[in-house]
């Protein structure tokens, strides 16, 4: 028997990456250029609820269900690029020993200002600082500065997503304590994240300050995170219920 699962538009199939930024077409006569879902193949016996091995290692892999992601990543560098060439390069700061904790400042021309800081997404896995540029000018011309960490990916980190939600935090923190090196307000710090990027910036926006770092309650003024996640439970959930899932929350200290 031939699994079908992906060849008619459904929930799964309309999956995006990016929190809704890289949107799916489906066309009747483009259907080898833009198969969406799992390819054709014998259905085997069902792993996880009712996937089989084929279509459970799909649902794990963005651009299975995201034909477009690959275009869309290659316009974020393109348009980060051009980014850096209308701002100038960032400054970038150090955070952190090792050499991908660092991140990019891009500074407003306003004294004083509200600091901005943006967690990219990437499936715990890609994208990097650098692709995440494109954004900047709105904050920059707005009177903010606009601040995006690089951080570890998963796959080099042991597939724990702890060190990572770590760095994050610590970016955070020494932007809090070097804000005045690039003119920014220490009490005016914002965080935003999408897709990956929107659960690593839910751990900041959970963490407690003062407990972890000494630092203020409200060391983030508030936050975004926005992400499309479907969570389980490994044990204890009625028939696999979904533990969480599409999330857009605002934070507000």
């Amino acid at each position: 028997m031939l699994s079908t699962k992906g060849q008619t538009p459904g929930r799964r199939s309309l999956i995006a990456t990016g929190g809704g930024l890289v949107s799916v077409l489906v066309h009747s006569g483009a259907k080898a250029e833009c198969l969406v879902g799992p390819a054709p193949h014998s259905r085997g016996p069902a792993v996880f609820l009712d996937y089989d091995q084929a279509e459970l290692d799909a649902a794990y892999d963005q651009a299975v269900y995201a034909p477009t992601m690959r275009q869309s990543l290659k316009r974020w560098a393109s348009n980060s690029a051009l980014t850096r060439a209308r701002l100038g390069a960032p400054k970038r700061f150090s955070y952190g020993p090792t050499a991908i904790e660092a991140l990019d400042v891009f500074p407003t021309k306003r004294a004083n200002a509200p600091v901005f800081i943006m967690i990219h997404g990437g499936a715990w896995r890609a994208v990097r600082a650098s692709d995440m540029a494109f954004p900047a000018e709105l904050f920059v011309h707005a009177g903010a500065h606009y601040v995006v960490p690089d951080f570890a990916a998963v796959q080099d980190v042991g597939g724990s997503l702890m060190p990572m939600a770590e760095q994050i935090r610590r970016a955070i923190a020494w932007v809090h304590a070097n804000a005045q090196r690039f003119g920014g307000d220490r009490s005016r710090i914002y965080v935003g994240g999408q897709s990956s990027g929107g659960h690593l910036a839910a751990v900041a926006l959970t963490t407690d300050w003062h407990k972890d770092f000494g630092l203020p309650a409200d060391v983030i003024r508030a936050g975004s995170a926005s992400a499309e996640f479907t969570i389980w439970h490994r044990c204890g959930c009625p028939s696999g219920a979904p533990m969480s899932n599409s999330t857009t929350r605002w934070w507000r200290r």
